[in-house]
């Protein structure tokens, strides 16, 4: 990203954003809430434009792109949505296919081999005729990381993928993102409010807050940062940069004589 500033009409969310996400690695995007991170995301993936500045994409500025253009460097990029967003009237196995079906002319022979073999990645062969209530909510995010490997794409973005998982699948989610990141070769955009395991697997955080980068770097290196507000979120202290109150008005003014509801 070169300059980027990106908004909602008249509120910006990221200004004068430049970062560069490097290939091969998996990239820890954090910060605090309504910061700027799924912002970020949909802006690689051109769901936003921004107002000003460029996203490039293998060197490509994808607001250059025609419709033809940006689908075919979409189906570079697989995404693993909030909870999965499983189709839920198709089967595990349909699932992963369906990518399959839309975007390419592979034979149903074909595509039954590389849906099981993605399922056999994510250790769900054996789930493939399942409906997606029919499995836990772990097995479900491994069935979309399925969904989202099933183009070979060259980056993956999760958007929050420990979310709501007990430890053993929250263990299993970020050793696959990890496991799949080298044995793909790909690059991982992980955005994560969980700092242990995404620490763990990153190779490089961006830290995003107020709609600047604040911090990036390495993870030793931004538990290092002088930042307050990175200071704040990394040892979860309760004041600081982001208070604990929301602005009011002095309390004595509204418990006081006169005070108005």
């Amino acid at each position: 990203m070169r300059g980027v500033t990106c908004g909602y009409g008249d509120r910006i969310i990221l200004s004068e954003i430049s970062v560069d996400l490097p290939r091969g690695k998996v990239i820890g995007v954090m910060g605090t809430s309504g910061g700027g991170k799924t912002t970020l995301l949909r802006l690689i993936g051109r769901q936003l434009t921004p107002i000003s500045g460029q996203v490039l994409f293998d060197g490509v500025d994808l607001a250059t792109l025609d419709r033809v253009g940006l689908y075919a460097m979409r189906r570079r990029m697989g995404m693993l949505f909030q909870f999965g967003a499983l189709f839920t009237d198709l089967s595990v196995f349909d699932n992963v296919a369906f990518p399959l079906r839309e975007h390419t002319n592979l034979s149903p022979t074909m595509i039954r081999d590389v849906v099981l073999m993605k399922l056999e990645a994510v250790g769900l062969r054996g789930a493939r005729d399942l409906m997606p209530s029919e499995v836990s909510g772990g097995m479900a995010r491994r069935v979309a990381l399925a969904r989202a490997i099933a183009l070979d794409p060259d980056l993956i973005m999760y958007d929050e993928p420990f979310a709501g998982l007990d430890p053993i699948s929250l263990g299993s989610a970020s050793r696959l993102i990890r496991d799949l990141n080298h044995a793909l070769g790909v690059t991982s955009l992980v955005v994560s409010h969980d700092v242990e395991e995404t620490f763990a697997i990153a190779d490089h955080i961006v830290f995003i807050a107020n709609g600047r980068i604040a911090a990036q770097g390495k993870p030793a290196e931004i538990r290092e940062s002088s930042d307050p507000l990175v200071h704040q979120f990394f040892t979860a202290a309760p004041d600081g940069p982001v208070h604990f109150h929301y602005p009011a008005v002095p309390v004595a003014e509204d418990f006081g004589a006169g005070g108005k509801a």
